[in-house]
C-alpha cells in the first residue's frame, strides 16, 4: 500500500508550539512550501502532457537501481522526489495536501532554509534504502518516484515535536499524530518483511527511511537545543556570579574611599575602580 492509498487531512495543532493553528483552518502558505507545490505540480502536468518527457524523466531522474552505476548517480536522490505517477491524481494529490499542512508547520517553526534542508534529506534517505534492498535481492527492481519519503519525514518530524497533536483521518476520525505515525511506520515495516504479499514495497522502503530520517533529525535537533540552552544558562549563571562578586568588591572599595580617601587605595583597587567608572560611562552613552 502506497502513501497515496491513505487519506490524511487537516490537523488540530497542539497549543504551545510555534506552529499552532485552529482546527480545520487553512494556514497561510509559507515560501518554501509554495515553491515545492509549484514545482511538483508543474512537473506532474508536464510529464502527464508530454509522454516522451515522462519517459526521459522516469529513466534519468527517478531512483532506478537497474545497475550499480545507476544507483550511484547522486542527482536521482533529489530529482525523484519531484516525479509522481501520471496514471492518476491520487499520488500527487495526497502528497501535496500533507506537504501543505505539515510543511507549513515546520517551516514556520524552523525557518525556510532549515525546513528545505530537512525536507530534501528525508526524501534522499528514502531514495537510499530502496536501491540497497533491491541490490541484495530483497525487493524487485523498478523506478522509484514521488515525494512520499520526504512527506512521511514531515509527519514523523511533527510527531516527535507534537505527538499529542490531533489529525483527522479521512477528514472525520480524530487521532493523535504520534499514534498515526506509528501505524504508518508499522505498515511500512510489515510490507518490507513480506514484500511479496503487498503492493509497492519499494515505496514503503522510501516511506520508512524518510520517517526514520525525520524522527532522528528532529530528536537530535531537540537534544542539541536543550544542551545549548543548558550551556547558555550555565554561562549566564557564572557571569551573574562574577558580576555579583565584582559589585561586592566595588562596594568595599567605595566604602574605603569614603573612610580613608583615594590615596589609600592599592594599585589593584584603583584599577577595579577605574574599570567600573569606564563601564558606567559606556552604559550611559548607549
Amino acid at each position: 500500500m502506497g502513501l497515496y492509498d491513505r487519506d490524511y487531512t487537516q490537523a488540530d495543532y497542539e497549543r504551545g508550539y510555534p506552529f499552532a493553528q485552529r482546527r480545520m483552518s487553512f494556514p497561510r502558505i509559507s515560501p518554501v512550501v509554495k515553491w515545492l507545490l509549484i514545482i511538483n505540480v508543474g512537473v506532474f502536468v508536464l510529464t502527464a502532457a508530454i509522454r516522451p518527457l515522462a519517459r526521459f524523466a522516469f529513466n534519468w531522474l527517478s531512483v532506478y537501481p537497474l545497475t550499480i552505476g545507476m544507483s550511484l548517480q547522486p542527482w536521482r536522490l533529489i530529482t525523484y522526489q519531484f516525479l509522481h505517477d501520471i496514471g492518476g491524481f491520487r499520488h500527487i494529490f495526497f502528497n501535496m495536501i500533507i506537504l501543505y499542512f505539515f510543511g507549513i508547520m515546520l517551516e514556520r517553526a524552523w525557518g525556510s532554509r532549515k525546513f528545505l534542508r530537512f525536507y530534501l534529506i528525508c526524501g534522499a534517505m528514502g531514495g537510499i534504502l530502496y536501491p540497497i534492498l533491491a541490490h541484495i535481492g530483497w525487493l524487485t527492481t523498478g523506478p522509484l518516484i514521488g515525494a512520499s519519503g520526504a512527506i512521511l519525514g514531515l509527519i514523523a518530524g511533527c510527531a516527535v515535536m507534537a505527538p499529542n497533536m490531533k489529525v483527522y483521518v479521512l477528514g472525520i476520525f480524530p487521532m493523535r499524530l504520534g499514534i498515526l505515525a506509528l501505524i504508518v511506520a508499522g505498515i511500512a515495516v510489515l510490507t518490507l518483511v513480506r514484500p511479496n504479499q503487498f503492493e509497492n514495497p519499494g515505496g514503503e522502503a522510501a516511506h520508512l527511511a524518510g520517517m526514520v530520517a525525520g524522527a532522528v533529525y528532529v530528536f537530535s535537533e531537540s537534544r542539541r537545543s536543550r544542551f545549548k540552552a543548558k550551556v547558555q544558562h550555565s554561562a549566564r549563571r557564572r557571569e551573574t556570579a562574577t558580576q555579583r562578586n565584582l559589585q561586592v568588591e566595588l562596594d568595599e572599595i567605595l566604602d574605603k574611599v569614603h573612610r580613608q580617601g583615594v590615596g589609600n587605595l592599592t594599585r589593584r583597587e584603583r584599577r577595579v575602580l577605574k574599570q567600573a567608572t569606564e563601564s558606567e560611562r559606556r552604559r550611559n552613552r548607549q
